[in-house]
C-alpha cells in the first residue's frame, strides 16, 4: 500500500479517549483513533496509509520500523520514547520522533510522593493483607527529618523537592549537568546515595543514563533505603536491584515503570513483597493529560 498523508493515534485506551475527545476539536487536523494495545507484529498493518503516528505505549523496534513504509513521524506521548522506540533505527530510516515534556511536572511529582508514603508505611502490603483476611500492623518510617535524595533536578525533580520539603523531609539533589539557582543543596551522586534514606529517580532514559543506578551505586546506599522510580525502568540495573531487594539492603522499591509494559506474568518484581507497583500512571490526571494531548495534536499537525 502506498502511504498517504494522515495521522493515526495507534493505541488509545478508554481512559485516554475520554479526555482526548475533550481536546481534539473539529478545527484540528483529522486524527484516526485506534484502540490499543497493538502487538508488535500488527504495527505495520495498522500504520499503513499514515505518515504520522501518535504513540502512547506501542513498541517500535528496528525490524518493525523497517516494515512501516511511508512512516515519517512518531509523536510519543511523554518524554520516554527510548523505552518504546528504537531511536537510532528511526533516525537511520528518516523517521522523526517527537516527545512531549513539561506537561505534568506536578502530577508526576505528586505520584512519586505518593509512592514514598506507600513505601515508608507499607500501605500496599497491609492493604493486600487486610483484604485477604489477615491482620499485620507493620512498623514504618516517619518521614519528618529523613533525607530524600533526588536524582535529576529537572521540572519533576524540582516539584518533588517542593512537595517533600512541605512534608518535613531534608532534600538533597544530584543533576548530571549544572543547575543554576537550585532551591536545594546539590551534591555528588556518591554523597547523595550514602546520605539518603529515600532515593527518588527523575532521569530521562538515554544512552548515558541507561543502568545509571548500577550494582556498585546501589551498594553505596544506606541499608534499608527506599528507592522510588517514576522515571524509566532502564535507569536502574534490574538484576542488581532484585538481588539487593532479596538481601534486604534495598528495603523497598516503589516504581511506576517497568522494563516491559504491561508487565508480563514472569516479571520478577511481582514475586517480591518489599515493592509497591503502579501501572505507569504517574502522568495520568486530566490536567496533565489535556496539556499533553493538545501538544501531541499540534506536533502532528506541524508535520515531520
Amino acid at each position: 500500500m502506498v502511504a498517504m498523508s494522515g495521522t493515526l493515534f495507534i493505541d488509545s485506551t478508554p481512559d485516554i479517549d475520554r479526555v482526548w475527545k475533550q481536546v481534539h476539536g473539529p478545527g484540528d487536523t483529522p486524527i484516526i483513533v485506534n484502540m490499543g494495545p497493538v502487538g508488535e507484529d500488527d504495527v505495520p498493518g495498522k500504520v499503513a496509509g499514515y505518515d504520522t503516528v501518535i504513540n502512547d505505549a506501542t513498541y517500535f523496534s528496528e525490524a518493525t520500523l523497517a516494515r512501516c513504509a511511508g512512516l515519517k513521524h512518531i509523536v510519543f506521548l511523554g518524554t520516554g520514547a527510548a523505552s518504546f522506540v528504537d531511536l537510532a533505527a528511526a533516525k537511520r530510516l528518516g523517521i522523526k520522533v517527537s516527545t512531549i515534556g513539561g506537561y505534568g511536572d506536578t502530577t508526576v511529582a505528586e505520584h512519586a510522593m505518593g509512592l514514598v508514603f506507600a513505601a515508608a508505611r507499607h500501605i500496599a502490603t497491609m492493604h493486600a493483607n487486610v483484604r485477604s483476611g489477615g491482620w499485620r500492623p507493620m512498623q514504618g518510617m516517619e518521614l519528618k527529618g529523613k533525607t530524600l535524595g533526588i536524582v535529576g533536578l529537572g521540572g519533576i525533580g524540582r516539584e518533588m523537592a517542593r512537595i517533600a520539603q512541605g512534608v518535613g523531609l531534608k532534600v538533597i539533589a544530584y543533576n548530571r549537568s549544572a543547575v543554576a539557582g537550585a532551591a536545594v543543596p546539590m551534591v555528588p551522586i556518591d554523597e547523595l546515595l550514602a546520605r539518603s534514606d529515600i532515593v527518588s529517580l527523575h532521569l530521562a532514559l538515554n544512552d548515558a543514563t541507561r543502568g545509571f543506578l548500577d550494582r556498585a551505586r546501589l551498594k553505596q546506599t544506606k541499608p534499608g533505603v527506599i528507592v522510588v522510580n517514576t522515571a524509566r525502568a532502564g535507569v536502574v540495573d534490574e538484576p542488581a536491584l532484585l538481588d539487593l531487594l532479596r538481601a534486604g539492603h534495598v528495603g523497598h522499591y516503589a516504581t511506576d515503570v517497568f522494563a516491559k509494559e504491561p508487565t508480563p506474568p514472569d516479571e520478577p518484581l511481582l514475586k517480591l513483597d518489599n515493592v509497591t507497583l503502579t501501572a505507569h500512571a504517574g502522568y495520568n490526571t486530566p490536567e496533565a493529560s489535556m496539556t499533553m494531548y493538545r501538544r501531541a495534536i499540534d506536533l502532528a499537525a506541524a508535520g515531520p
